[in-house]
């Protein structure tokens, strides 16, 4: 998972984006992230708290210069949304399903966010550009829908 690796130098906080290099996506290519409010204020606040030891991890875990583990990564989620049959592919199938049922996103949109290869290799070797800018959009969308106090009868977690 790209955001157990990120590092300090790859966030633009001033920019609002976290630039992931090739190397470290599963596609070879940078991807550049929209980050929300939501997003910034967490890595605001755990900045202060890096450990230098730990080198430039954005969030680093119990071995020196090592990533938080994915253990750790299970039992934060599980912690949060006070369950533990949560997971990260469920909470990226959820995004997904939130783009498709309750917005009007193109589909290219959402799944560029993910990440995802869109379209043939024709399309691909034609689609020149990263829909930043919606997803910019789409992004501040979801982290206010995800942060939204549940209506009654209104279930979020579909």
């Amino acid at each position: 998972m790209e955001a157990r690796g990120a590092v300090w130098s790859e966030i633009d906080i001033k920019g609002k984006v976290w630039i992931v290099p090739a190397e470290r996506m599963k596609m070879a290519r940078e991807h550049r992230v929209p980050l929300s409010e939501s997003a910034l204020a967490i890595l605001r606040e755990v900045k202060p708290l890096r450990d230098t030891r730990a080198g430039d991890l954005v969030f680093a875990g119990q071995k020196r210069g090592k990533p938080l583990s994915d253990v750790a990564l299970s039992k934060a989620l599980h912690a949060a949304a006070d369950a533990n049959d949560v997971t990260v592919h469920g909470l990226r199938s959820t995004f997904r399903d939130w783009a498709a049922e309750e917005t009007d996103y193109p589909r290219e949109v959402a799944e560029m966010a993910l990440t995802h290869a869109i379209g043939d290799k024709v399309e691909a070797a034609y689609r020149r550009g990263d829909l930043f800018e919606k997803r910019r959009q789409m992004m501040d969308d979801w982290a206010r829908w995800v942060l939204a106090p549940a209506q009654k009868g209104d279930d979020q977690t579909s």
